[in-house]
This record gives structure tokens, sequence and C-alpha cells, in this order.
């Protein structure tokens, strides 16, 4: 049965280098069904394993960029998905600039093959890919190596209107065919359509926007999103650092998220020169900018996409935990 969450869980926060606290990056966005995997770091496998997830629960495997930090869990996650013999396909996004590269990683040890991953990779400066309930789009970012961000994308919808429906006497079957026809007749004649007894829904979005510098496709990615989660790898007093390996600092992404009307952003990809006890310095700095709902990510939280009606669930999670906010 499908599972209708929407939320990310995050394996994985830091940026090059590991710490004690943060493991390489590794984000897996749940979204009725469908499980998008994004730069699964070393150790992805096993901060699956904590998460309470397996290798069943991927349909999507999507790379930035083939930096090690960005994608060198590749292997462990490609094994374990043969060995656990997953039978759906698992898509696999990347930069084409990098096949050499994915195919290393795709094949980098001796093991019992799959023939259920489907390469996808990206070239040009718009990509879109069918995925499940929604569309997955890739565009290119500002990092020293070919970098894509990706946008997931439902489809607009209608919310139907219970008193509404009940007002002009349509009910039970008579609804599911208003709404895969655009119309109902009554007994008696009369036509009810779908306007008259709903409202529109605007589809859910997310995106997900790694190493890079502020650029075009950034803002083109995170427009209007419900859900960013952004690299955040310094603080801006390193400001010059960030611009010239190609980063972004906590100001940055908050201005990214104010100008695109983001409804809630996440923080990760943090250098090891940092902290837990500096984390409150990123919210600080992207809060200058962005006046709404700020996670700095931790390993292992949960992360729900905003519900449509409010935007004031703020259900983030910690494995076992109640809800609670950051």
């Amino acid at each position: 049965m499908t599972r209708m969450t929407r939320e990310l869980v995050v394996l994985g926060t830091a940026s090059a280098v590991p710490t004690r606290h943060r493991n390489h990056n590794g984000y897996l966005l749940l979204w009725d069904g469908q499980g998008f995997l994004f730069d699964p770091g070393e150790g992805t496998q096993r901060q699956m394993t904590m998460a309470g997830m397996s290798a069943h629960d991927v349909t999507w495997i999507c790379v930035t960029h083939f930096h090690g930090d960005h994608c060198l869990g590749v292997p462990g996650v490609v094994q374990r998905i043969a060995r656990d013999k997953v039978a759906h396909a698992v898509q696999a996004a990347y930069p084409a600039s990098g096949e050499e590269f994915w195919e290393r990683l795709r094949h980098a040890t001796a093991f019992a093959d799959t023939s259920v991953i489907i390469p996808r990779p990206a070239s040009g400066e718009v990509v879109r890919w069918p995925a499940g309930p929604v569309t997955l789009t890739a565009r290119p970012l500002s990092h020293p190596v070919e970098s894509y961000g990706y946008r997931l994308d439902e489809p607009d919808g209608r919310r139907m209107l219970p008193e509404e429906l009940a007002r002009r006497g349509v009910h039970g079957p008579m609804i599911g065919e208003l709404q895969r026809q655009g119309s109902v007749t009554l007994a008696d004649g009369t036509a009810v359509r779908l306007e008259e007894c709903s409202v529109p829904r605007p589809g859910q979005s997310a995106a997900f926007v790694m190493d890079t510098r502020l650029c075009d496709g950034v803002f083109a990615l995170a427009e209007g999103v419900d859900l960013l989660v952004i690299e955040s790898t310094f603080l801006s007093d390193e400001a010059a650092l960030a611009q010239e390996y190609g980063h972004l600092t906590a100001a940055q992404a908050g201005q990214v998220a104010r100008d695109c009307g983001v409804r809630r952003l996440v923080l990760t990809h943090f250098s090891e020169r940092y902290s837990f006890a500096d984390e409150p310095r990123f919210v600080e700095e992207a809060a200058k900018a962005f006046d709404s709902e700020i996670v700095a990510a931790r390993d292992l939280i949960r992360v729900p996409v905003p519900r449509r009606s409010t935007l004031s669930d703020t259900e983030i999670a910690k494995p076992g935990n109640a809800a609670s906010t950051c």
C-alpha cells in the first residue's frame, strides 16, 4: 500500500569532512510512495538503517555532482538494492558529464548485480522527468565541477467543498465522476460543474540545492517551493571563501528563501569548522532576510513538507520522539 507521507529524512549534514556528530550528506525525501535519495555520501547505507529506512524505500537516486561527500555512498546503496532484491525500478539522475564517475561508483566492487537501476543522465539547462506523483526537474548550478540542483512539483488540483456537494445533491460515486469528468448530471437533469463544488489547490513542491554560488539556477529551483533544502556551508564572515569554492553562506540561503517565497527552509551541509554551538548563528544569519520557519538540519531528524492549509504545523521530530521545533 502506498504510504501518503511527505517528509524529509535527514541522513547526513556535513560538508567535505564528516565529524563526530555529522555524517556525510544524505537526504531521503519521501513523497506518497516515492523515495528520492539525494546525494548519498559515505555512510548513507548505515544512516538509512539508523533512520528506519530500507533500500525498498528508494525509487530515485539523485546526485548533484561528483565530489566525494555527495556520492561516495552510491556503491553501498546500489549493492544494498541488489542484496535486498528490490524489484521496482530505481531511476538514477546525475550530471551527464560525470558518466565516468557514475560508472565507477555503480560498479565499484564485485557483487551480485541488479538490473533495476536505470540511469538518467542530465545535460542542458532544464531537464524534466516524470516521477510518480510529481515532475522532477534538474537545473545547472555554479560550482567548480558541473552540478545540478533538483526540484519536485506536484500538479495543481482542486479541493472539494463538502457543503457545496451536499447543497447540490452530489454524493457517493457521483463525486468521483465529477472529479474525473468535470461535470455530473443529476437524476432530475441538473448539470453540476466541478468549479461549483471545489476550489483550486496548488500542487506542493520541494527543492534540493547543494554546492553552488548564487546563480539563476538557484532561484529557479527555489521559486515558491514549500520546502527548500539548501547548503549553507559557511557563515558570512567566510563569504569570500564561500565564493571562491562555490558555496553559499547562511545569509545567502535566507535571501534566496525570502526572494523566492519559500515556506520552510532547511539549512545543511555545514563546514567541519563549525560545531553544534554555532547552529544558532546559522539560523540567525538566515533569519535576517527570511522571517518564516528555518530548520538547522541535524542527522536523523525528520522535516515534514508543510501542509497546504497552514504554516504553523512545525512538526520537526527526532527519531522516536514527539514533534519538536528547531
